[in-house]
């Protein structure tokens, strides 16, 4: 159970477990000094992002089945923003001595089950030594008509494909847990659906490939839905405007309620549920998404996000900020 093998029987063994996951656009894979795909003509889309023990996870808060799963449906989340395909994935594991061939077997499971689900594998990578857990991941993909944060009209409906503030409700749920034995926040049957968006969350690449031909604007919501679409906002020159009412779902409320939260604020401003939200005509609404606002002109004298309703309110677009 505590075995630790040396780098070559770690790098076989992870050779062994993504040999059955890749693609026929794979013609080197794992093994070489660098992995080799086949060609494309369509533009390629390339995103990186990093998984930092201490900063984005806590080992007590998931396994590291969940932990691989994460890094790697994070990573993908840009792609499903772009309205890409993936084609192949790079993981770059930084692993503590005391980092065990068990442990290390969790996170490439759960590589392997979150590149499986996003129809592509892991290609290539490195291995190497640090004092904290640390994955990198790149995916590299394909689009005909890579999408990007500018391009919203006013008159543009705003709409969401997946869950808002639940994986914050998840991590909240298991902050108020630490030290406890009994009435955990996060036994509550209730916290269920929250601790899966925290772990498990998913990259919407379907749902940015069916909206790709109607999507004027898009982004996904990784540091917080005020704060990302305020992206859209600067980047189009254009106003938004969020309902309120359509920001909360009764499985956040429930969530929330348990540990005493307000599910607006959570919707508004936590992050990494990877949810998509774009800009669209409104007569052009892609199915499973719902309208959450609309999209208007500049205005100098307002802030860029705002809560729709007889009178606007301006919305802090406060998130998470590695260096805030």
């Amino acid at each position: 159970m505590n075995h630790r093998s040396s780098e070559a029987v770690r790098v076989e063994l992870i050779r062994t477990m993504f040999a059955t996951g890749v693609s026929n656009r794979t013609l080197v894979g794992i093994g070489d000094d660098a992995a080799v795909l086949a060609p494309t003509t369509a533009p390629l889309v390339w995103t990186i992002d990093a998984q930092v023990e201490g900063v984005h996870f806590r080992r007590d808060f998931m396994s590291m089945e969940d932990l691989g799963y994460r890094a790697t449906m994070a990573a993908a989340s840009d792609l499903g923003a772009m309205g890409a395909t993936p084609v192949g994935i790079l993981s770059a594991l930084v692993l503590p001595a005391e980092f065990t061939d068990e442990e290390l077997r969790g996170i490439l499971q759960g590589q392997h089950m979150a590149a499986t689900e996003l129809g592509t594998s892991i290609v290539g990578g490195n291995l190497a030594r640090g004092t904290e857990i640390s994955i990198t991941t790149t995916v590299l993909g394909e689009s005909s008509r890579p999408l990007t944060r500018a391009g919203a009209r006013p008159g543009n409906a705003v709409v969401l494909a997946g869950p808002l503030g639940l994986s914050a409700a998840g991590l909240l749920l298991l902050q108020a847990s630490i030290g406890k034995t009994t009435d955990r926040p996060d036994a509550h049957p209730d916290a269920a659906p929250a601790l899966q968006a925290y772990r498990r969350p998913v990259a919407r690449i379907a749902d940015g490939l069916a909206a790709r031909d109607v999507a004027t604007a898009v982004i996904d919501v990784s540091d917080g839905l005020a704060k990302d679409v305020g992206h859209i906002a600067r980047g189009s020159d254009v106003r938004i405007a969020l309902d309120p009412t359509k920001l909360v779902t009764p499985q956040l409320e429930r969530a929330a309620r348990i540990i005493g939260a307000d599910p607006l604020q959570l919707a508004l401003h936590g992050g990494e549920d990877f949810a998509l939200v774009m800009t669209v005509p409104p007569e052009h609404v892609p199915p499973g998404f719902v309208s959450i606002g609309r999209a208007l002109a500049s205005a100098e004298s307002d802030s860029d996000v705002v809560l729709d309703g007889p009178t606007f309110v301006p919305v802090q677009q406060r998130g998470y900020d590695h260096f805030g």
